[in-house]
C-alpha cells in the first residue's frame, strides 16, 4: 500500500482526524529531520504526518533540515506529499484565511542546502517547468469542490529564507514579479521532493496581508489565529483529497531522473 505524506507548518502540528499508530525516528545521511514522524491512517489510508518546525515550533524556517525531512518520507516509502504551510498575502484577492492551491514558485532564497546532488555520481538538473505535482493538485481541486472548501485554484508562492518578515519594498517588488503569496518554507522542499520523484503539492493559508499591503503591523499571533481558523477545513480537504489519490501513479514526477541525469 502506497503512503501518503503531509508535512504541517505554523499552527498544524498535528491533523484531526488522524488515527495515530506510532511514531519512527528515522536517521538519514543528511542528519535529523525536524521530529519523529507519525504514522496513521485516516479512513482506509496510510499516512505519514510530520511538523515542520517540529511539534513545539522550536526550528525557525531557515535552520529547517529540508534534506532531512524529504529523505525520511522517502525512507517511509512515501510517494505523494501534500505541504501545508502560513503566508502573507500579495496579489489582490489574496485574503486572510483563503486556500490557496499553488502551481508556481519564485524561489528567493539563497543560504539554503536544495539538492541531494552536489556532482558525486553525477550531475542532475530536474525539470522544475511545473514545481507542483499537475496530478495531485487536480486531486485537491477535486477534492475541494465535492468537500465544499473554498480554494483559489493557482497561487505563485515567492520563497523567502526568513526569519524576518518582508520590507514593503520587498512586497512591492515580488508583486510586479507576479508573486501571489509569501512564506518561507516553500523551497528547497518543493524541489528536493522532486529530486527523490516524490509527487509534491503545496497548500498555503494566507494568514494575513503581506507588509505594506495593510496599515496594520504585523504579527505572529494572526499567524496562529489564521492557522487554527482554517483547521477544520484543511481536515475536510485532507480526508477528500486522501480517498482520490490512486495506488498508482500516472504523472512525471515518478520519472524525475530519468532525463536529468548528465
Amino acid at each position: 500500500m502506497s503512503r501518503t505524506g503531509v508535512i504541517g507548518g505554523s499552527g498544524l502540528y498535528e491533523i484531526k482526524g488522524l488515527t495515530v499508530k506510532g511514531k519512527k525516528n528515522i536517521t538519514t545521511p543528511y542528519g535529523k529531520p525536524s521530529d519523529d514522524y507519525l504514522i496513521g491512517s485516516m479512513g482506509d489510508r496510510e499516512i505519514v504526518f510530520l511538523p515542520r518546525h517540529g511539534k513545539k515550533h522550536g526550528i525557525p524556517p531557515h535552520m529547517i533540515n529540508y534534506r532531512a525531512n524529504i529523505w525520511g518520507f522517502r525512507k517511509l516509502g512515501v510517494n505523494n506529499i501534500i505541504s501545508i504551510s502560513a503566508v502573507g498575502g500579495i496579489r489582490k484577492g489574496m485574503n486572510p484565511g483563503d486556500i490557496v492551491v499553488l502551481d508556481q514558485v519564485l524561489d528567493m532564497t539563497r543560504n539554503r542546502k536544495s539538492t541531494f546532488y552536489n556532482g558525486k555520481g553525477g550531475v542532475v538538473h530536474i525539470d522544475f517547468t511545473e514545481p507542483y505535482c499537475p496530478d495531485l493538485r487536480s486531486m485537491l481541486l477535486k477534492a475541494g469542490r465535492s468537500a465544499r472548501v473554498a480554494l483559489k485554484k493557482e497561487g505563485t508562492y515567492v520563497a523567502v529564507d526568513g526569519p524576518r518578515l518582508e520590507t514593503a519594498s520587498e512586497i512591492k517588488s515580488f508583486a510586479i514579479l507576479g508573486g501571489d503569496v509569501v512564506g518561507m518554507t516553500g523551497m528547497p522542499e518543493a524541489s528536493l521532493a522532486r529530486e527523490v520523484e516524490i509527487c509534491y503539492a503545496g497548500i498555503s493559508v494566507v494568514a494575513n496581508f503581506a507588509a505594506g499591503i495593510s496599515r496594520r503591523k504585523l504579527s505572529v499571533a494572526e499567524v496562529m489565529e489564521a492557522m487554527h481558523g482554517a483547521t477544520e477545513k484543511i481536515k475536510k480537504l485532507l480526508a477528500k483529497t486522501f480517498s482520490l489519490i490512486p495506488e498508482t501513479r500516472e504523472c512525471s514526477c515518478l520519472d524525475a531522473l530519468k532525463e536529468a541525469k548528465i
